[in-house]
């Protein structure tokens, strides 16, 4: 892998661990301060988690959800504007045409809205004595594969449960992504066994960054989120690791050590295509 005429080699990014409460117009007015914090830290790309504006849990998506454009993505436009940088809005409740949808937004230094990511893989589990859940109850899975490009890298986008799919992750990294955030909500069962372990799985097989913007854990909600939002590099390496709180977790992402690891261990060059293949059946 070379990199690109004109990109930069590094940059620095930041994931917003939001406690999130019951009032939507608290968790956005906090999540944007948060934004500014971590642009005033020299972060350009930032990502907050999964279903930032609204408590997670069924009976919840209905009454918070909101069309894109709408009142919480608005404000994520302005501030993404106002901070100049790429910002991955975690994901939101949306409602369109009678269905809803767990659905990221990501907006430019411009504002403008560069791609919306529908949730692929609902999160429909049940793990007897310990948790049991089924978005698809609630919710419609999106069908799209969701990258964009900034000055750095491309970045490929998934939410939570798609992580688990590491199909999703080789389309990405064979369309050139080099990054992979995944706004998501493990929980106390799953967290502890799979939350690290995927994001590094993801990373080595693919030789990309891996970043994962948690929901705070908050004990008295009905849905407790695992937290340690975390940052891995193409070696498989923690670059970063929040706790269970509220915080904002930075990563420097450098693309040169990408390309060292890559050339040390050229995989791609190796994959013996004629017995197999992933292959993406949309564009």
């Amino acid at each position: 892998m070379v990199l690109s005429r004109g990109a930069m080699a590094a940059f620095r990014l930041a994931l917003i661990q939001l406690q999130v409460s019951s009032i939507k117009s608290d968790n956005v007015t906090r999540a944007c301060g948060l934004v500014r914090e971590a642009a005033a830290q020299g972060a350009k790309v930032i990502s907050l988690p999964e279903c930032f504006n609204s408590p997670y849990g069924l009976k919840y998506f209905p009454e918070y959800a909101e069309e894109i454009p709408g009142e919480s993505t608005q404000k994520l436009s302005e501030v993404a504007k106002e901070c100049s940088i790429y910002l991955i809005g975690g994901s939101i409740p949306e409602a369109d045409a009678g269905k809803l949808y767990n659905t990221c937004a990501v907006f430019g230094p411009d504002g403008n809205l560069l791609v919306k990511h529908r949730k692929i893989h609902l999160f429909d589990i049940d793990v007897p004595g310990k948790i049991t859940f089924q978005e698809s109850k609630t919710l419609s899975p999106g069908d799209s594969f969701s990258t964009f490009d900034t000055p750095y890298c491309r970045v490929g986008l998934g939410i939570c449960y798609d992580i688990r799919f590491a199909e999703l992750a080789q389309i990405y990294a064979q369309r050139g992504c080099q990054l992979l955030v995944y706004p998501g909500a493990f929980n106390l069962t799953t967290g502890p066994a799979h939350w690290e372990l995927l994001q590094r799985g993801r990373a080595v097989d693919n030789q990309v960054y891996v970043a994962t913007a948690s929901l705070a854990r908050d004990d008295k909600a009905s849905y407790v989120a695992w937290g340690h939002s975390t940052v891995v590099n193409p070696w498989g390496e923690v670059l970063a690791r929040a706790g269970p709180e509220e915080t904002i977790v930075y990563s420097d992402i450098d693309l040169k050590k990408l390309a060292e690891i890559r050339q040390q261990i050229p995989i791609f060059s190796q994959k013996r295509s004629d017995l197999y293949a992933v292959e993406a059946k949309k564009l």
